[in-house]
């Protein structure tokens, strides 16, 4: 039962397995984002109702990050990629209230591009949070880049006359 409970958390963690891939774990992983995002806009879900969904995805986030860390024996495994797709979830706030049109690639393409700069860039705080061990830290760094993805996915939105 154990056993099966750790494949389980490893399962989520690692993204359906794509954190496996031998290079760039991180960058597919967060392709996974705008594919969550699209899910969940589909529910058309009040500002309110989709941050508490946020917020909830960053919290089993930590405790199964937390998990598949201490099962995988190492701190932040490059492998774990739950925190790279469920930051989409704030990095896309901009887009909340728009529908899925045709944009929607060209804006899960901006999103994908700003969060990944800032992923691995980090500039402070993000650093700051990266230094954090464990399930705290491994989701926090990648919430604290999403937002500055926002924020640049916002303003290259207005800047393209698209808001």
């Amino acid at each position: 039962m154990k056993q099966i409970k750790e494949q389980c958390i490893l399962l989520l963690a690692t993204g359906l397995g794509i954190g496996y891939l031998p290079r760039a774990p991180g960058t597919f992983g967060s392709l996974l984002g705008p594919l969550l995002v699209m899910g969940l806009l589909c529910f058309n879900l009040t500002l309110p109702f989709y941050l508490l969904v946020a917020v909830v995805l960053f919290l089993v986030g930590v405790f199964i990050c937390d998990r598949a860390a201490k099962i995988l024996g190492l701190d932040d495994p490059g492998c774990i990629v739950f925190d790279e797709f469920t930051a989409f979830t704030v990095v896309m706030l901009p887009v909340l209230n728009r529908s899925i049109d045709g944009r929607f690639l060209w804006i899960s393409l901006i999103s994908f591009l700003w969060f990944r700069l800032f992923d691995i860039w980090k500039p402070w705080p993000v650093r700051y949070f990266d230094r954090i061990h464990g399930g705290w830290g491994i989701m926090a760094d990648d919430y604290v880049a999403a937002i500055y993805a926002a924020i640049c996915l916002y303003t290259t939105l207005i800047l393209l006359g698209w808001f």
